[in-house]
């Protein structure tokens, strides 16, 4: 009966590794937010969760190609509109469709990546916008101080002045009838799930650094004092370029923010603002016109207003500063495209990247069907974009000119890497995406300065501009040919069917024996408990530990120099596959830990461990037993620990070691 039992174990684990090292092989798809939101689902509002506490509902709202969160605050049959953005009316139908009457708007601040909803819901309903009496608004406000309330039914919002992302910042306390200590915040762009609100974006005399400090201040005076279970409500999530690293998780909690957000926990002001300073993006050149605009009070749009017709002749190819703006998909837009259109997809990000790349107010020609046009003229009233629009149909029906570009499949691609003969490769993604993983020796132009930096080409040499997905390098294709470029392709699929079709990453070197590529299988390395302790001891700083357990658990019982990190967000973010020492993977077991150093083993060169046998094995063997993390108490004390497993006697905590460093993470806001 045991060896029965034994055996059928045995081939449990037999068939789980072996189906581990398929996936390896096979590769995994790069997961980022602009891919992610590639879905006809996405252009429009999504139901994320609805939050219920006593006395009061809140519903979240989320669009995701701008990554925006919005709220109905709901208590009985009234409700208030959070953070509304310009396209009101998924709001209104979940409202008339649930029989709540909408009783005013809330604004944490004055948005800038997309024109705001306050106007368009006061023209609809009549009703009062609660804002900040410091946002300088320029149209008819409830103006809100510190400690200013409100009243939605039987919940009350208490506004508390949060400045940081900018001056006239405010998140809204959410508390029940009856009851001292509230249940939720809106934070607006003040604190994001792992991030806190960027500081760079407002135009006028206070620098970044001065609202960077703002922030440290609101954190450490403010939001930090605040209950642990406070359900953290912010206005955006991964993807958004209103911060950096932002958690895809739609919300979370005070207490979850303290333990895991890594802005708020450095040591000190000056430590604090370097590190929200570090690593920003620049922002789409549209953000400071939909800022000034939401400030001034957005003008009113008639949405069912017909668009007008370009007319469909070769003159339009000539207009200076226009910009055509092809909504088709990558491929057809390679067979055939009005010669110096642009392609930015409709099902993507079209709102952000029209505004990244085409100049406020420049003229705008959106080609495509009859559909997409329709789609996208809708969709950018939300960035406060018009143009007028010619059906592609149109302009080849009138046999005019048309313009190709090449696509290129990773198979050919590598091919003529390994021949020696390959054009010049231009990665436009963002240069931290380039640095984490790339398909060989390439040129990094990013998408939003390629127009610039193309200069430094020769536009006769062929080109093959790569991203992750396809969508920005067939962007790039048509940046380049307004540039002179005579002979652009796209990588088909971009580095995620790269990855997908086996072929290696990190460089291109030559395999003299083989006309396609051999998949390697990496086995990844075991290290033993004595082994890590020696590391923790004796070279700490030359290696990232990280430990993928339940947050509870870490937050119980965690190795000196360990940080938490999701199991998904490990496999997923390419930061983790770059650093100068190796990653150390710890669960509860080993079993967890060795499935995902398999994994990620097959994506880098980078020495990826798994601890044998887990922090159980860890706690038994080690001669470290008692350096564990020291987790005060509310009197002050230190609270005993009694290992990472069930049952045990207490033993006394140590303090934490000084952490080892954590790889970034990575949230891109492009595909």
């Amino acid at each position: 009966m045991k060896t029965r039992i034994l055996n059928q174990v045995l081939v449990c684990v037999v068939s789980l590794h072996l189906e581990l090292l398929v996936m390896a092989a096979e590769g995994t798809k790069i997961k980022d937010s602009e891919s992610a939101s590639h879905g006809a689902e996405d252009a429009f509002h999504q139901i994320v969760d609805t939050y219920r506490f006593p006395g009061f509902e809140i519903v979240q709202f989320n669009l995701p190609v701008l990554s925006h969160y919005s709220y109905l605050l709901v208590s009985g049959p009234e409700a208030v509109l959070v953070d509304p953005d310009r396209d009101i009316n998924g709001y209104l139908d979940y409202a008339k469709k649930h029989g709540l009457t909408i009783k005013g708007v809330f604004l944490t601040h004055s948005h800038a990546d997309f024109v705001a909803g306050h106007l368009e819901t006061v023209r609809a309903l009549k009703v009062p916008i609660y804002q900040n009496a410091a946002s300088g608004a320029q149209y008819k406000i409830e103006p809100l101080q510190e400690g200013s309330t409100f009243r939605v039914g039987k919940a009350t919002v208490k506004a508390i002045n949060t400045p940081g992302h900018t001056p006239d910042g405010m998140c809204g306390l959410v508390s029940s009838e009856g009851e001292t200590q509230p249940r939720a915040v809106f934070t607006g762009d003040t604190l994001f799930v792992g991030s806190i609100g960027r500081p760079d974006l407002l135009e006028g005399t206070m620098t970044a650094a001065t609202l960077a400090s703002m922030s440290y201040d609101t954190w450490h005076n403010k939001l930090s004092k605040l209950p642990d279970s406070l359900v953290v409500l912010p206005a955006h999530g991964a993807g958004s370029l209103c911060g950096v690293n932002l958690s895809d998780d739609p919300s979370s909690t005070i207490g979850r923010e303290k333990s895991s957000n890594p802005y708020v926990q450095k040591k000190g002001r000056s430590e604090f603002i370097a590190s929200v300073l570090e690593g920003l993006p620049e922002a789409p050149q549209y953000f400071k016109h939909n800022a000034a605009m939401n400030r001034a009070g957005p003008p009113l749009v008639d949405w069912n207003a017909t668009p007008t017709m370009a007319k469909a002749e070769e003159s339009i190819t000539k207009v200076t500063g226009q910009w055509l703006v092809d909504l088709r998909e990558a491929k057809p837009y390679a067979a055939g495209h009005v010669p110096g259109s642009v392609n930015i997809a409709l099902r993507g990000r079209l709102e952000t990247w029209v505004g990244t790349m085409v100049p406020w107010k420049a003229p705008l020609v959106l080609i495509g069907s009859e559909a997409e046009l329709k789609e996208a003229v809708f969709r950018l009233h939300r960035v406060s974009y018009e143009g007028s629009v010619l059906p592609y149909e149109t302009w080849t029906k009138a046999g005019l000119s048309v313009a190709t570009s090449g696509t290129i499949t990773p198979a050919e691609l590598y091919q003529q890497m390994q021949a020696g003969n390959a054009p010049i490769i231009v990665d436009v993604r963002m240069p931290y995406e380039w640095m984490a993983m790339r398909i060989g020796t390439v040129v990094n132009l990013p998408i939003n300065q390629l127009a610039e930096l193309s200069g430094k080409l020769d536009p006769n040499h062929p080109v093959v501009a790569v991203c992750n997905s396809a969508y920005r390098s067939s962007l790039a294709a048509g940046i380049l040919q307004r540039k002179g470029f005579k002979n652009v392709a796209s990588l088909e699929g971009g580095s995620a069917a790269w990855i997908d079709a086996g072929y290696p990453v990190f460089g291109n070197e030559k395999q003299a024996t083989a006309t396609a590529p051999q998949r390697q299988i990496q086995i990844a390395e075991r290290i033993s408990p004595a082994d890590l302790g020696r590391l923790i001891k004796d070279l700490p700083g030359t290696f990232d530990l990280v430990d993928i357990r339940p947050p509870e658990a870490f937050q119980d019982y965690a190795l000196p120099g360990a940080r938490h990190a999701e199991l998904a967000d490990v496999l997923e973010n390419p930061g983790y596959l770059t650093g100068a020492g190796p990653l150390i993977i710890v669960d509860r077991d080993g079993s967890l830990a060795m499935m995902a150093a398999g994994i990620l083993s097959q994506k880098t060169k980078r020495p990826i461990k798994a601890l044998h046998g887990g922090l159980e094995a860890f706690w038994e063997e080690s001669e470290l037993k008692g350096a564990v993390r020291a987790v005060p108490l509310p009197s002050g004390g230190v609270r005993t620990q009694a290992g990472p497993g069930a049952g045990g006697a207490p033993r006394p905590a140590a303090p934490l070691t000084p952490s080892t460093p954590t790889p970034t993470k990575r949230k891109s806001a492009g595909c």
